[in-house]
């Protein structure tokens, strides 16, 4: 079924290479409207040429999103062209390729994923049963994007999601949910040598806030404050304090664990105020909701004849986990293989760009005829 296949992907590799080029160096930074319009403008005609129909651009709180709904839809390829980086990221770190590596802002998370997918939609026999989800916003938390991709999700019956391989490879077959949360607290002020007894002093409260929260960690739960502030003046009792909260879990189960007890945040000292803000953004995706789809995929990659298909967990959320929580089978991690998102030395393994794009092919193909099953 998929003989030639391989060979096939071998041949787009030059393409592939200077699409991911052109993407790169056309800066899409999740803030910036109309630079992620200039991205989505680029990758429509190549989407639309991949799949022979047209592909819309939704628009939604300024935001660009590249849709290309399925005629008869079984499994959405799903993806992000957003990334981390500001203007001008480009100028003193240019898009490159030394010995087989490919560097540049965004080469990694996620734009070779996206030029591997376009490869792998145009290897497919027949892509009407393939819908397209490529949101510009999933670094900032998919705010616009989360009921456009619940609704394409919903359409199919299987999800695969074009984020960055774990590292040699392997996919995603379950990520931490992400709970993020604002504690803040109003006190009184107070001349901090004159009357220090008359003020209710925030920083304080904010320390007891602080072990509080940290105490909430558990097991492979984590909960972490981050970024804190205390007061206006160094002469002064401060008045206001605040702490960031970063919890990852999971299950959700775990997640609302620490959803209940910090909504249940309380104050320490008299006279203070606490209030909290914030709550669980992705739910987990969670193993269970992968394993048919990884051995799908497991089974594509022995008949295309590459090395085992290895699967790992991951503490970073994707759009994923949106889907996952619907309860329909996702499995992540299918695009690039390389290394460092987020990072200067952000980078794309060329040479494994064709299997890639072949092993996502064939379980398009394979995935034509998928029904969920119960043990999923």
């Amino acid at each position: 079924m998929n003989e030639g296949l391989l060979d096939a992907a071998t041949g787009l590799l030059p393409l592939m290479v200077d699409r991911l080029g052109e993407l790169v160096r056309c800066e899409s930074p999740s803030a910036v409207p109309e630079n992620l319009e200039l991205c989505a403008e680029l990758i429509r005609p190549w989407l639309e040429a991949a799949v022979g129909r047209p592909v819309e651009l939704i628009r939604v709180q300024g935001t660009t999103h590249v849709v290309a709904p399925a005629p008869n839809p079984r499994v959405l390829l799903l993806g992000h062209y957003d990334t981390v980086w500001p203007i001008g990221t480009i100028t003193d770190w240019p898009f490159t390729i030394q010995g087989g590596i490919a560097s540049g802002p965004g080469v990694f998370d996620m734009k070779g994923g996206i030029v591997q997918a376009l490869g792998a939609i145009s290897l497919s026999r027949d892509p009407d049963h393939v819908s397209v989800v490529l949101t510009g916003d999933e670094e900032i938390g998919s705010v616009s994007s989360r009921a456009l991709i619940r609704e394409e999700a919903r359409r199919c019956g299987a999800v695969l999601v074009c984020e960055p391989a774990a590292d040699g490879g392997a996919v995603k077959t379950a990520r931490k949910g992400i709970a993020t949360y604002t504690v803040a607290i109003h006190g009184r002020a107070a001349h901090a040598g004159l009357e220090p007894h008359l003020g209710v002093n925030s920083s304080v409260e904010l320390a007891h806030q602080i072990m509080r929260i940290t105490a909430l960690n558990e097991g492979d739960t984590t909960v972490t404050p981050t970024l804190a502030s205390a007061g206006t003046t160094q002469n002064s009792v401060p008045e206001t304090a605040r702490v960031y909260v970063d919890a990852r879990a999971w299950t959700i189960a775990a997640l609302e664990r620490v959803d209940t007890a910090m909504a249940g945040l309380v104050p320490h000292l008299p006279g203070a105020q606490v209030t909290i803000s914030g709550g669980i953004e992705r739910p987990p995706l969670e193993e269970p909701q992968a394993r048919a789809l990884y051995a799908q995929a497991a089974a594509v990659a022995v008949e295309l004849g590459l090395a085992p298909l290895s699967a790992a967990r991951s503490g970073g959320g994707s759009d994923g986990n949106i889907t996952a929580a619907l309860g329909i089978p996702t499995l992540d991690g299918l695009g690039a293989v390389g290394g460092h998102p987020h990072a200067r030395d952000e980078h794309v393994w060329v040479a494994a760009m064709p299997e890639r794009a072949a092993l996502l092919a064939a379980l398009l193909q394979r995935l034509k005829t998928f029904t969920p099953t119960d043990d999923r």
